[in-house]
């Protein structure tokens, strides 16, 4: 069972991975961040992109190297670490964001009450392979 949620989470990070492509678009960079610097608006597009390769790789991780992961003292490890990762991404998702990004406001409210349980099965899924 634990392998079947450390897949999911493979998968789900792939997707997440994906869906950084479409940011600058959705969130219109090249408007929003005209008022910044050259080297703040190319670190926002540097920084997006490899934090989409890295949430990939992990992704691709967990669906190649499932019972490693399980298995191994490093993929404890490297689960151990994932917990504390996506752990402390779903603290700032509550504390960092602003509310007001969200309330009142239906799809940003759906889209924030999906994240929030994802990071809550992400971090729980490497939680339990850590211990297991």
């Amino acid at each position: 069972m634990l392998a079947l949620h450390l897949k999911i989470t493979g998968i789900i990070l792939l997707l997440l991975s994906l869906i950084h492509i479409g940011f600058p678009k959705y969130f219109q960079w090249k408007k929003e961040l005209q008022p910044l610097s050259l080297i703040n608006r190319q670190m926002m597009y540097v920084h997006t992109f490899f934090l989409a390769i890295a949430v990939g790789m992990i992704g691709l991780l967990c669906l190649c190297f499932t019972e490693d992961i399980i298995h191994t003292n490093l993929g404890k490890q490297l689960s151990l670490g994932l917990f504390i990762f996506w752990s402390i991404r779903l603290l700032f998702q509550f504390f960092v964001y602003s509310p007001s990004l969200w309330k009142g406001k239906l799809f940003e409210t759906t889209i924030h009450i999906i994240f929030s349980l994802l990071w809550v099965y992400q971090s729980t899924v490497f939680l339990f392979v850590c211990l297991a």
